[in-house]
């Protein structure tokens, strides 16, 4: 379900119960915004936010923006009136908290297909705790509505007990296993959320590392995150220079029947070019948003 190349570099938690976070999220440079049903909202707000997210989507105007929207669990006393409101309401996703097997992703979609919800709606699904990362990829591949796995980190340190440190190695494990479901399944993966807002240095860290270990981008607590987030999971323009001679040098080699191609003293194969391929066409996409 995902869309090839679509950029999330950037993508936004914006609580539901805060329709001025929700009208303001319309100006923000994210490439996605998370309207949030579940953590971010106290038990007494929960209806109000729905109602709140149901009209601000409706209302549209969020532009290039990709909306997903997280519901609470069908486990809760809000997760099935979620998933029915989620169903029709125009949103490009619904968002599964708590995913831990590949049933619990059916049973959503049941709901959400009982009650109407196009084809074109697609199930993401928190990878959170450490059932659910051992379950990574019978739910990558457990519905065709499948687009992609957001990390949920916090919550996956705490069921862990373990400690959240600068390279995250407690961690890695368990973002490993969700990105190697991710890419064999073809769907988008997000890294987890950075928490020290006064730690910029280290926000940034976190990126790097996230776009190194292949993640498409970052869940982010705040807008003052964004533009960083966008930067680093984007490709940089000597990037784009490279991939454009990497994709034209291979071309002319093929076209002149030749077997080897070098581009800056540098052997280039089919792999190259198809990672320079992709590298173009993101950066031709975040150019249109």
């Amino acid at each position: 379900m995902t869309t090839k190349h679509r950029p999330r570099r950037s993508v936004l938690y914006m609580p539901g119960a805060n329709a001025r976070a929700l009208q303001k999220s319309r100006t923000l440079p994210a490439d996605a915004l998370i309207f949030d049903l579940e953590d971010a909202v106290a038990p007494e707000a929960k209806e109000t936010a729905r109602r709140q997210i149901l009209d601000a989507v409706s209302e549209g105007g969020y532009g290039h923006r990709e909306i997903l929207i997280r519901t609470n669990g069908l486990n809760t006393p809000w997760g099935y009136d979620d998933l029915v409101a989620v169903a029709k309401a125009g949103s490009d996703a619904v968002l599964l908290p708590k995913v831990e097997s590949a049933e619990m992703v059916r049973q959503a979609e049941a709901v959400l297909e009982s009650h109407g919800a196009p084809d074109s709606l697609a199930i993401w699904c928190m990878m959170e705790t450490p059932r659910g990362t051992l379950h990574a990829e019978e739910i990558a591949d457990a519905s065709p509505r499948l687009g992609g796995l957001v990390m949920g980190t916090s919550d996956l340190a705490k069921d862990l007990q373990a400690q959240h440190t600068a390279m995250r190695l407690p961690l890695i494990t368990s973002l490993g296993l969700c990105m190697l479901a991710a890419r064999a399944a073809r769907i988008a993966i997000l890294d987890g959320v950075f928490l020290d807002l006064n730690d910029h240095e280290g926000f940034v860290d976190s990126c790097r590392q996230g776009a190194e270990l292949g993640f498409d981008g970052k869940t982010l607590i705040h807008p003052k995150q964004i533009d960083a987030a966008n930067e680093v999971f984007g490709p940089s323009e000597e990037e784009v220079r490279l991939s454009k001679r990497i994709i034209e040098a291979y071309a002319a080699a093929e076209a002149e029947g030749k077997g080897v191609v070098v581009v800056d003293g540098k052997l280039i194969e089919k792999l190259h070019v198809d990672h320079a391929e992709r590298v173009v066409a993101l950066a031709e996409a975040i150019a249109l948003a």
